[in-house]
């Protein structure tokens, strides 16, 4: 983990073909993207519950049910699950874009709250690419309801981490 700013971030970075986030997972470099995410630990990410749908380069798309401890008063959808449910995604359409031995984290994030997810219901979310650099990629995140009814929009920039070098 990382601080920018005021706000906790999140690091992924790609070690030939080895996905790091404090220690090593394994050999993820042949996968199809979605295995790739899905053998891609990220704690926070497992603890909020996402469940990856589908995954390509450009687009990541997942899942997260609204359970009480992600919820405020009333029983609705804490923003900052909401928030963190995009961040996440973005982090991972950042990850599947990213060279061996690059990371990335969180360098900016603007929620858009339009309508309350209440405790019980599914959430699914569609994280796009608006831009991809070799400095910073910009993701916009839908989040919807299972009626298809938007809950919220999530817009945020991931920073290219370079390699690690040794001391």
């Amino acid at each position: 983990m990382s601080r920018t700013g005021n706000l906790s971030t999140i690091i992924i970075r790609r070690i030939d073909g080895l996905t790091t986030r404090g220690s090593l997972r394994g050999n993820i470099g042949t996968m199809s993207d979605q295995p790739k995410l899905e053998a891609t630990r990220m704690p926070f990410g497992e603890l909020l519950g996402i469940k990856i749908v589908s995954a390509a380069p450009d687009r990541v798309t997942a899942e997260m049910t609204v359970r009480p401890e992600l919820c405020t008063n009333p029983a609705v959808l804490h923003g900052g699950a909401l928030m963190a449910f995009a961040d996440t995604l973005g982090a991972y359409a950042t990850f599947l874009n990213l060279r061996d031995g690059q990371g990335t984290t969180t360098i900016e994030s603007k929620t858009n709250f339009l309508a309350p997810a209440p405790l019980g219901t599914k959430v699914t979310a569609e994280c796009s690419a608006i831009h991809r650099g070799r400095r910073t990629m910009v993701w916009q995140t839908r989040i919807t309801s299972e009626q298809g009814k938007l809950i919220g929009i999530v817009t945020q920039t991931q920073m290219v981490l370079d390699p690690l070098t040794p001391k």
